[in-house]
């Protein structure tokens, strides 16, 4: 599933978001899978990806039963902070509150789509911040294409 395009949305009371329209009519239980998972990001975001894009992306890397200490390390971090969630019938996830209140995110958000996920982000940074964004884009796409480059 591609995430495009943005939406500005409100968190709930009750910690619940809405999936945006647009990807909900794109996405297929039987392809996507049923839940989603929500990881924490400390830039102040939430990446939430469908079930089987998350767990496609999780089985990519090898597994050992003696992981080096920095790969035991970020695998018990890293999936230790994620969780799945699924939609209700109204097409909202509850966020964890564990998640909300490490990213401080604010009941008023942006959702962005970014390629194999979305992301939450404060909507009043991301309106701010707009301008610089785009104007920062043709270096970070040399950045990106350069390292790409250099990488066996």
């Amino acid at each position: 599933m591609l995430f495009t395009g943005h939406a500005e949305l409100n968190i709930d009371a009750k910690g619940r978001l809405a999936i945006p329209a647009k990807y909900r009519s794109q996405w297929d239980v039987e392809k996507d899978g049923p839940g989603w998972y929500c990881v924490p990001w400390p830039d102040g975001s939430l990446r939430v990806y469908t079930e089987q894009t998350f767990q496609r992306l999780a089985d990519r890397d090898e597994t050992s039963l003696t992981p080096d200490p920095d790969v035991a390390e970020l695998e018990a971090n890293f999936f230790g902070s994620a969780e799945r969630v699924e939609m209700d019938s109204a097409g909202r996830i509850t966020l964890p509150k564990l998640h909300v209140r490490l990213t401080g995110l604010p009941s008023e958000v942006v959702v962005v789509g970014a390629r194999n996920r979305m992301e939450i982000r404060d909507r009043e940074s991301w309106l701010r911040d707009e301008q610089a964004r785009f104007n920062q884009l043709p270096a970070l796409v040399t950045r990106v294409e350069s390292r790409k480059r250099s990488t066996p």
